[in-house]
């Protein structure tokens, strides 16, 4: 239903109906959600979010760009407080044309000279504009709109400037015949004493809208006693935003850190949420082209990570609980850091258990036999063929975000990261894959290409140049013929138990050029009780 067709239905609805305000896209969005069924684009407000004056400071096209996002990103219609009109008859025109142009449902205009000044600011001493005038902008309004269903509101200020019920009553009369819409009769009492008088003798000719910003307390139920058609809520939404603005920005000076707000703000992807970011991130999928820059992510999590002992009898490793999340979380979280959105985990070990959301799964069901290049050849045989590079690494190591994002910047076919602190793992016991490169670390290394020599985990000591951190980009161009050398390990050597160093010297025998990344620390695998009690402290 047309936005302008959804005001009118509330306007003459047969049970009261409530607009809230809204000032920006943001709030917008919030009002809808909270369940309103339109929006009050409150001047006061508008101009307040500006930092000036409700004095018609903000410009009427600074209005309408606001609304223009306001509308864009709201399904339900939004009246305006339209002040004056922003000037004479003329001024009227241009403005329903180019507020039908951007959705808006509806103006209200107020019979006041321009510039206006807000109601409740020395209110009884502001004039009131001459009422033939006014009806002529009322006209000119309705005569410039399209849409049969735009409505012009017309805002009697009489009780405001002091003139009483029979002005009142006098002007809704001749707003009415000059065909307005609706009439919104306001006070500046804390008692609804003047509206319910002048509703009372305006009886049935046309809706009346009322803003209690001020009668408050008066229960909402008079309101539909009285048959008004519309209540808006004017201000409230600008008024909950600056004290909550004023409180954090207190805490934060006053504590020097967040720690004092963190807990009570709402967190940033709730204003991804709000923002649309998931509807930004499907429409990427299907409209972006796919660059060289591109990558998508295989995890291998199979395996059940007995070290843990009686933390993996329910869940596998990857699934363990470091600070409340499960470790995966956390890769897929360092993955989507830089860009990558793309990730297939592969599962074995209760994989029903491994089940986080925004995540593609595949199994390896033989995972107790078969060894690493198994499961990455059940996640390769599912992938689409496309343009995407491929990073892979372990389901059990956490990693900062620095690492995936030094992959994809580099150009080489493939590449690897190498840690030159082995000398930390190299007398703990646990598997670890040693790397002997084209030359060592240094630091007159940079700018020239390194490159991998031999993999594994028994490589003389002497020999030794770093440890492998269980990272490997391979690019789009040299993926299939990666994929045919682990073909070949697998199904034609039979080596259902090869590990991942085995590919990577398949393919250093084969002539592929693999880069070498140095860097040191950073990321943390996971083989003991020690490390998941370090993974605190890591992420």
């Amino acid at each position: 239903m047309k936005k302008t067709t959804q005001f009118r239905n509330l306007l003459l609805s047969d049970q009261l109906e409530f607009l809230c305000e809204a000032h920006n896209g943001l709030s917008a969005r919030i009002v809808e959600e909270a369940g309103f069924k339109g929006i009050w684009g409150s001047g006061l407000s508008l101009s307040a979010q500006y930092g000036v004056r409700d004095n018609n400071e903000a410009s009427w096209t600074q209005v309408l760009e606001m609304l223009e996002f306001m509308s864009d990103v709201t399904s339900v219609p939004i009246l305006l407080d339209g002040d004056t009109g922003y000037g004479n008859f003329n001024n009227m025109q241009r403005l329903v044309r180019k507020l039908e142009q951007r959705g808006i449902a509806a103006v209200c205009i107020e019979d006041k000279l321009f510039p206006k000044t807000n109601s409740f600011i020395r209110g009884s001493a502001q004039p009131l504009a001459n009422m033939e005038e006014f009806c002529g902008k009322i006209k000119a309004g309705k005569d410039a709109q399209a849409d049969d269903d735009f409505s012009v509101v017309a805002r009697v200020e009489a009780f405001i400037a002091g003139w009483g019920l029979d002005e009142a009553l006098r002007r809704a009369e001749s707003y009415h015949a000059a065909g307005a819409d609706a009439i919104l009769i306001h006070s500046a009492l804390s008692v609804p004493d003047e509206v319910l008088a002048f509703k009372k003798e305006w009886a049935e000719r046309s809706p009346v809208v009322i803003v209690p910003t001020k009668y408050y307390a008066t229960p909402t139920d008079v309101f539909r006693e009285y048959g008004f058609s519309i209540a808006i809520w004017a201000n409230q939404i600008l008024r909950s935003s600056i004290s909550g603005m004023q409180k954090a920005a207190k805490a934060i000076y006053e504590a020097e850190n967040l720690l004092a707000v963190e807990d009570r703000i709402v967190p940033v992807r709730e204003v991804f949420r709000l923002q649309g970011a998931d509807d930004l991130e499907l429409a990427e999928k299907r409209y972006l082209p796919r660059s060289g820059k591109t990558a998508k992510a295989v995890v291998l999590a199979a395996s059940r990570g007995k070290e843990l002992e009686s933390l993996t009898e329910e869940k596998p490793k990857a699934m363990v609980q470091i600070a409340g999340r499960p470790l995966l979380s956390y890769i897929n979280e360092a993955y989507n850091a830089v860009g990558i959105k793309d990730i297939t985990v592969v599962r074995g070990y209760l994989k029903e258990t491994v089940d986080l959301p925004g995540l593609r799964y595949v199994d390896n069901d033989d995972y107790e036999n078969t060894g690493e290049l198994c499961s990455l050849k059940t996640a390769l045989d599912s992938l689409e063929a496309d343009n995407a590079d491929l990073v892979i690494s372990y389901g059990d190591v956490l990693f900062k975000k620095y690492i995936p994002q030094m992959l994809q910047d580099n150009d080489a076919e493939m590449a690897i990261v190498v840690d030159t602190s082995w000398q930390n793992s190299s007398n703990t016991g646990r598997y670890t894959d040693f790397v002997q490169c084209s030359e060592p670390y240094s630091r007159d290394i940079y700018g020239r290409q390194v490159c991998l020599e031999c993999m594994a985990p028994d490589i003389p000591v002497e020999k030794i140049h770093g440890e492998w951190m269980g990272f490997v980009k391979i690019k789009a161009d040299v993926l299939q013929r990666v994929q045919e050398e682990l073909d070949n390990l697998v199904n034609k050597q039979g080596r259902k138990d090869a590990k991942m160093h085995d590919l990577l010297n398949a393919c250093v025998e084969r002539g592929y050029l693999v880069d070498v990344l140095y860097t040191s620390g950073h990321w943390l695998d996971i083989d003991s009780l020690d490390d998941l009690e370090r993974a605190g402290s890591f992420v």
